[in-house]
């Protein structure tokens, strides 16, 4: 019940489906979660970081959850615990299993160390652009995962973009080599060209 509760709180603040696996994989989770702090067992969470940041407003429903959990079955679970249950709400939001959406999340975390690593100081990271930047590489991460590309036939525009934004190649091309050696998948020139108009953004003060 309190599953559900927390299910129907994270739909309606979220304006979200969600896959309807969640009712078994969060009762577990909870399950299991309740019963290691009982036992004294901490499991840290590797990606806090990343999915506080990638993941905000389902972090916030985390912690909610962790306040309804101690509110009806009077145990307090750590705040790495809010994350693990933002996890399984963005799987189900993206209808993704929890491998890929680890796998999902550390990549997005790869890709913007490769444009830190090229650009550095440039990077404006409270910009609005940064933000959008980093919903798209969340949508990207996930077309990597299901397989899906996105193609154009605009080559003239895609040869405008390279060529206007030299700059930004390098890092795409690192980019390109790092997804296809890390996940075997090819980026489409369509793809680089999202890409280095994000990249341009973000770094452009």
């Amino acid at each position: 019940q309190l599953t559900s509760d927390i299910i129907t709180y994270a739909k309606k603040n979220l304006n979200v489906q969600l896959n309807q696996s969640i009712y078994i994989t969060l009762t577990d989770h909870i399950n299991f979660a309740i019963q290691r702090q009982v036992q004294g067992i901490q499991l840290k969470n590797a990606l806090l970081w990343e999915i506080k940041k990638f993941y905000y407003q389902e972090c916030l429903i985390g912690k909610v959850a962790i306040g309804m959990i101690e509110k009806e079955l009077k145990v307090t679970l750590p705040q790495d615990e809010a994350a693990f249950i933002a996890l399984h709400i963005v799987n189900a939001e993206l209808d993704l299993d929890m491998t890929e959406m680890v796998s999902m999340t550390k990549l997005v975390n790869d890709i913007l160390k490769i444009v830190d690593k090229h650009f550095g100081e440039q990077i404006d990271k409270e910009s609005v652009f940064y933000e959008r930047f980093i919903t798209h590489l969340k949508f990207f991460a996930q077309r990597v995962y299901i397989g899906k590309e996105v193609k154009s036939d605009d080559t003239e525009f895609q040869e405008i973009i390279r060529n206007k934004y030299h700059e930004c190649i390098e890092c795409v091309d690192e980019i390109k080599d790092y997804v296809k050696k890390t996940c075997n998948h090819d980026i489409t020139d369509e793809e680089l060209m999202y890409l280095t108009v994000h990249i341009k953004r973000v770094t452009t003060r």
